[in-house]
């Protein structure tokens, strides 16, 4: 396919319906950028070389205008002199540089033209191929956030998470059931009225206790006394 031909399927072509309607439009979108790319190397040299011709015409230009400058010059010399064959052989050179000059003027304008619609072209193409990376960055991004999903998704439904989560549970039950055990426990200890009520029944108990003490030593004092008078 000719440059001129590719690159005008390139420039109309909708990238948007060709990315739509492909089976891989990720793989679709890499070759677009990779033809275009391709063709705007061959476009901008294309353009370079239309400047270069368009150069070089205008140095011709100047040679050939010196050169019929030269000629005329030498055409009045010649009738000065009286020499007419003379001066109609330099009029006929200073025509054909003439001549010469036309044909550059025209080669100029045609490398002109060229170098302008080339310049035209690289605009459209970089406007097509700035597209069609923004699509396939778009197509890499909606990609990498598909895997994502499928790998997250994969991980959430796997059976071992399930398995794990249940493990979980059974944990959560048993430290239920020491909690439970944990308050039945504590239901056990004395309360508050109870502590203060033994404690009570312990100073009763104390004061009995000393009170029988007391008597039966008193007891035994008088016995004591009783055999002594005997």
């Amino acid at each position: 396919m000719g440059l001129f031909s590719r690159l005008g399927d390139i420039i109309n072509s909708n990238i948007n319906a060709m990315l739509d309607s492909a089976e891989n439009p990720e793989k679709i979108a890499r070759l677009i950028i990779q033809e275009m790319e391709d063709t705007l190397v061959e476009v901008r040299t294309a353009a370079a070389r239309a400047m270069a011709d368009k150069k070089e015409m205008e140095r011709e230009i100047v040679h050939f205008t010196q050169t019929r400058d030269e000629w005329a010059a030498k055409a009045e010399l010649a009738i000065d002199k009286g020499r007419e064959d003379l001066a109609r052989g330099a009029l006929t050179a200073k025509q054909k540089a003439d001549g010469e000059i036309e044909r550059r003027k025209l080669a100029m304008d045609a490398a002109e033209e060229a170098f302008e619609k080339r310049q035209d072209d690289l605009a459209k193409l970089q406007a097509k191929l700035d597209e069609a990376k923004a699509k396939h960055r778009a197509l890499m991004m909606r990609r990498e956030a598909a895997e994502q999903r499928i790998r997250i998704r994969s991980q959430v439904y796997d059976g071992k998470v399930d398995d794990a989560l249940a493990r979980y549970g059974n944990i959560e039950r048993k430290v239920d059931e020491m909690e439970a055990y944990a308050d039945t426990i504590k239901g056990r200890e004395p309360t508050l009225e109870a502590e203060f009520a033994a404690l009570e029944r312990d100073e009763s108990v104390e004061k009995e206790l000393e009170a029988l003490k007391a008597k039966r030593a008193k007891s035994s004092a008088k016995s004591s006394s009783k055999k002594s008078e005997d």
